[in-house]
């Protein structure tokens, strides 16, 4: 017979969601019980996601920035793929067991195995040991997502998702990537620059297709001459393994052709892990793509059910499922909360990194909302100079009478550091004067978000500022 454990709370995933949600109702109170189908704590973002990818971004970072370092040569890099693979693994497991002693520190039960609810108040989890039944007051589903495939193709280990391309079995001769996207272009800047000839395969006619085109544009020159090859408007037709390397078709702006291929790795997006968990039975709503539908409270239609994180919808991002989990959380525990952000920010971990906070362009034409635009090249940028890194750009939309900020964009090293006070200023309702009268230290990166708004306000002195309709 199955052990039966009754709690108060159940969180299905400990991903960055499942464990927020977790640790705030356990710090609120409540008996809750963490159920994982890894054996570690985490999720996709710190066991094979964004933590291992930054870990391996960092790497490629100084590889670069030692080849190119102004009036020093420190030779050609040795790569010492065990030793690199390693820090990775270091860091992984330096924060998963730090999670471990935070579930013990907050006595949150952690079960491991594969869950499916039963009813509204009864769950199953599968494991190694057997058979666990649990019947709970609330439960929280927090199970993430999954990397999208192509249909059809060859079963061989070359053929690499985001998952099998961070455990870095080889650097390959030639590298296919097939995903123009966030995940494909942070994995092939570090595969690049661990010595692969990396060669990029997009079906839109643009890298990072949501992103606006100023803040993709230096990103996309600098990557064109870094690698083999960026086929855009281009279609994957085809896929086959052969011994000495995988074949693919493509169909393009310029007809037909096909390459080899030591590895591809396949980054077409995510898709959500809200089906086969048995919720649908119990009259919780999941969409064809595998969302579940919540409120507010990141409630279901279930009103004991909740679920954060990638499974409630995008954007799919580590920090707001971890936001989302406090929220559910603390309606859970009888307080007053909503998820209602004015500002999610965006990053892109590529050379340079690319950051984006509230309206963007591309939205704003999309919706017919009114916006102004003010932009600072980082070509005036003191700090920018010093770095070797000229090509960078701020820019800031207001809201034309309010001259409240609606958006931020960043493109350039660092970007994903100082979208942070566009989040605030979103969220504070600041208006351009709020940002250009703060005092920001000289000489940094930060200055720019106060002289983007400088222009705008037609206070700048650093720039000649474009006159103002």
């Amino acid at each position: 017979m199955p052990e039966t454990i009754r709690t108060q709370l159940v969180v299905v995933g400990a991903g960055p969601g499942g464990y927020s949600a977790a640790f705030r109702a356990a710090d609120l109170g409540l008996e809750v019980t963490l159920v994982e189908r890894e054996q570690r704590l985490g999720g996709v973002c710190l066991n094979v996601g964004c933590i291992p990818s930054k870990a391996l971004l960092h790497i490629a970072k100084v590889i670069d920035e030692a080849a190119h370092t102004p009036g020093v040569d420190f030779g050609k890099p040795k790569i010492d793929l065990d030793g690199v693979r390693g820090h990775k693994d270091k860091v992984v497991k330096r924060l998963t067991d730090g999670l471990a002693a935070l579930a013990r520190q907050r006595k949150v039960r952690v079960l491991t195995g594969s869950a499916s609810f039963k009813g509204p108040n009864s769950l199953r989890v599968a494991g190694s040991d057997g058979t666990t039944e649990l019947q709970f007051e609330h439960a929280i589903v927090a199970t993430g997502s999954t990397p999208a495939r192509i249909p059809g193709l060859p079963d061989d280990p070359r053929v690499m998702d985001s998952t099998g391309a961070l455990a870095l079995e080889d650097v390959p001769g030639k590298l296919l990537v097939i995903g123009g996207g966030y995940i494909g272009l942070e994995m092939a800047t570090v595969y690049r620059a661990l010595g692969s000839a990396v060669s990029v395969v997009e079906f839109m006619d643009g890298l990072l297709p949501g992103a606006d085109a100023d803040l993709v544009k230096p990103l996309a020159k600098r990557l064109a001459g870094q690698f083999a090859e960026i086929r855009l408007k281009t279609k994957v037709t085809g896929v086959v393994a052969h011994k000495d390397g995988i074949e693919v078709s493509f169909e393009g702006p310029d007809g037909a052709a096909n390459a080899r291929h030591d590895r591809v790795l396949v980054a077409v997006g995510r898709r959500p892990n809200g089906q086969n968990l048995g919720l649908e039975a119990l009259g919780v709503r999941v969409t064809e793509r595998g969302f579940i539908e919540v409120d507010a409270e990141r409630r279901t239609a279930v009103k004991n059910i909740f679920a954060i994180g990638d499974v409630a919808g995008e954007p799919m991002l580590a920090h707001k499922a971890a936001h989302e989990g406090k929220v559910a959380a603390e309606v859970i525990a009888g307080h007053k909360a909503a998820f209602a952000p004015l500002a999610i920010p965006a990053v892109v971990f590529t050379d340079p990194e690319i950051a984006w906070a509230g309206l963007t362009e591309n939205q704003a034409r999309k919706d017919g909302t009114a916006y102004e635009k003010a932009t600072f090249p980082w070509a005036a940028n003191g700090r920018s100079l010093t770095l070797g890194r000229d090509e960078g750009l701020t820019k800031i939309l207001f809201e034309p009478k309010s001259r409240r900020v609606l958006g931020v964009g960043i493109v350039g090293p660092g970007a994903g550091d100082l979208i942070a006070e566009g989040v605030l200023a979103i969220e504070m309702g600041a208006d351009a004067q709020d940002l250009a009268l703060t005092i920001h230290p000289h000489p940094t990166l930060s200055e720019t978000i106060g002289m983007a708004a400088e222009v705008f306000d037609g206070s700048v002195t650093d720039i000649i500022a474009p006159k103002r309709r």
